[in-house]
């Protein structure tokens, strides 16, 4: 069985955990990074049923933008995002794996009626990283949001803030 949890990641002097955005979760959190620029990374782990809180109130609180990756299974990542200016926009890591998770019933929905379609989450990533005072290139971002999650969803997220500049590795 493999992690499931969210990661939180934003930027402020202030510990993430202090923020009313995650109070309901604050005594689950542990942080896992922080960077001397401000940026941190708490984890959160859930079994799906723990809401981790409101990355827009979040990102409103620290002005600046904020991030959550829900992990299923080590298999595939939620990607929530939102910065004051830029707005919010979502979409995932790992898509076919995505696709076993998401209940698509008869309607026949897709994974992209759910979350944003690679090269338009690349564009929206872009423009949060820009919003941070990072360079990001859609072309690597676009390389992530395409890739099978080898060896594991949390490398994969992980790989993502690295292209966006929040957590050079």
């Amino acid at each position: 069985m493999g992690y499931w949890g969210y990661y939180v990641v934003g930027r402020s002097e202030r510990p993430l955990g202090e923020f009313a955005a995650v109070a309901g979760v604050r005594d689950r959190l542990t942080l896992l990074e922080r960077r001397p620029d401000g940026w941190q990374v708490w984890e959160c782990p859930s079994d799906g049923t723990v809401d981790v809180g409101n990355m827009n109130t979040l990102a409103h609180e620290t002005e600046a933008p904020a991030l959550f990756g829900y992990v299923l299974d080590s298999d595939c990542v939620v990607v929530e995002a939102a910065a004051p200016e830029s707005g919010a926009w979502t979409t995932c890591l790992a898509r076919n794996a995505m696709a076993g998770y998401l209940d698509l019933g008869e309607d026949e929905l897709t994974v992209e009626d759910y979350f944003l379609e690679p090269r338009d989450a690349a564009d929206r990533a872009v423009a949060w990283a820009a919003e941070s005072g990072r360079t990001a290139r859609p072309a690597a971002l676009l390389d992530v949001l395409t890739a099978d999650p080898e060896p594991s969803a949390e490398e994969l997220f992980f790989r993502f803030l690295d292209r966006l500049g929040v957590l050079p590795q």
